[in-house]
């Protein structure tokens, strides 16, 4: 029988002719899959119709880029503040009192977690039934301020001492009133909430008076004194330095050992011991007048069982040490060897009462002491 292939004007079949596919045939459809990639097999039904969330009316993404800028806007054209003030006329006061941040840059991370945990502490308080108001200010005094207004006139080619003092007062108050904008906008939009409106400044002519005016009530009620304290100075910068601008570098000071002994005890054992301590300011021992030791420190009787021949402490000497302190003193004192004779309770010590008076102290460890320092010096 021969078969007949089909031609342009023979009926098409009603349905497609059905084959046997090729073995690893792929659908005529299929795209390649891309190297190292694999085509999952789809049976065309949508999965995410399969996950039964719950139905909102927000958006998927946040966008706090976008939002954040228009619920501000929204709060200050609804007066969220003075509503606020208003509802809660009468109730008790919660206040905050704020350091005041200075006015010499930009905010950074640190603000933000102090305006944004206080502005939190504020309006919990205020929703707890309080009138609790948020009053902004700002410090404008100090060495950060007049730093940057120095780092200014030195670009020019001068020195702070070129620049009149009110001229370089004035400069200063332009840029602390620049800064105090522009951080006043940057707390805005962080959202914190608070009477922006009126504001402090500690360089406002009126703090400035009510300083003055408190100061003179201590003026004349007697209570105010001229007296004379260190100041740290920076030669640098030629002005004063608070406490928390200065660091210290690591020092190790020399130290001094010196033996108190016993005058008199109830103790035998005692009578011929003396008690230790160490000083890195031996000018103060002339003022010596008692010995510090404490209820809470385990303390004993040693005995020096091993010297260098002529050794501060010598073979034989009798000390009261503190129990955790005895390598330390056998390391500065170059003893040899300790023996441990027994403990000795602090009520002990408190017994022994008499010390040294000074003057024997002067003569007999102070003298020396310096006339060794002035023998290496001259």
């Amino acid at each position: 029988m021969t078969s007949k292939k089909p031609t342009a004007g023979d009926a098409k079949p009603s349905a497609p002719a059905q084959s046997t596919p090729a073995k690893n045939a792929k659908p005529a459809s299929a795209k390649p899959a891309a190297t190292g990639q694999t085509v999952a097999p789809s049976d065309g039904r949508d999965w995410a119709k399969t996950l039964f969330l719950p139905k909102t009316d927000f958006a998927m993404r946040a966008g706090l880029p976008e939002l954040e800028p228009k619920l501000l806007a929204r709060w200050e054209k609804l007066g969220l503040y003075q509503r606020l003030r208003a509802a809660a006329k009468g109730r008790e006061k919660f206040i905050l009192h704020d350091g005041p941040p200075y006015a010499n840059g930009n905010l950074h991370i640190g603000h933000a977690l102090n305006k944004i945990l206080k502005d939190a502490v504020t309006r919990s308080q205020q929703m707890l039934g309080k009138d609790s108001n948020y009053v902004p200010g700002w410090d404008c005094h100090g060495l950060p301020i007049e730093w940057e207004i120095e780092k200014q006139v030195r670009a020019k080619g001068k020195t702070k001492d070129d620049v009149p003092i009110p001229s370089l007062r004035r400069q200063c108050r332009e840029f602390a009133q620049k800064w105090i904008g522009v951080q006043m906008a940057e707390f805005k939009r962080y959202g914190v909430v608070g009477d922006w409106e009126n504001y402090y400044t500690t360089m406002a002519f009126r703090s400035e008076a009510l300083i003055a005016n408190e100061l003179l009530k201590f003026a004349m009620n007697g209570t105010l004194y001229r007296g004379s304290k260190p100041v740290m100075w920076s030669v640098v910068e030629q002005t004063a330095l608070a406490e928390a601008e200065v660091e210290y570098q690591e020092y190790t000071s020399d130290a001094v050992w010196v033996k108190f002994p016993v005058k008199q005890s109830a103790k035998p054992d005692l009578r011929n011991a003396s008690i230790v301590i160490w000083t890195t300011t031996p000018w103060t021992i002339p003022g010596n007048r008692a010995i510090s030791f404490s209820s809470k420190i385990a303390y004993s009787l040693f005995k020096v069982a091993e010297a260098p021949d002529g050794n501060w402490a010598k073979q034989g000497d009798e000390l009261i040490l503190s129990n955790h302190l005895v390598e330390n003193v056998q390391q500065a004192t170059k003893v040899g060897r300790f023996l441990r004779v027994r403990n000795v309770n602090p009520n002990e010590i408190e017994a022994l009462g008499d010390i040294p008076s000074h003057a024997w102290i002067a003569s007999r460890i102070v003298r020396p002491f310096f006339q060794g320092i002035l023998e290496k010096c001259f």
